[in-house]
């Protein structure tokens, strides 16, 4: 199950888990679209894989099953860009 980080990955502005503007890595590494599509030209600093848009879950199940709360940290790879 996706985590749904709460906050992009490179400038940490919010990404609820119902964000349309959310977008990961194959190993669930979280940008904002604008630093996706923009700074990070949709290839993933720590990874080089692809970024695509996160899938938003259900408002039913992300009451049974919410995102994760806790921030993810800025990467260094993204403040070198």
């Amino acid at each position: 199950m996706l985590a749904l980080k709460p906050n992009c990955e490179c400038c940490d502005r919010d990404l609820p888990a119902d964000s349309a503007e959310a977008f990961i890595c194959t190993f669930e590494c979280t940008y904002c679209a604008a630093c996706a599509t923009g700074r990070l030209t949709g290839v993933c600093p720590a990874c080089q894989g692809n970024l695509v848009q996160r899938p938003i879950r259900p408002a039913a199940a992300l009451a049974r099953f919410p995102g994760q709360t806790e921030r993810a940290p800025i990467k260094a790879a993204c403040q070198a860009k």
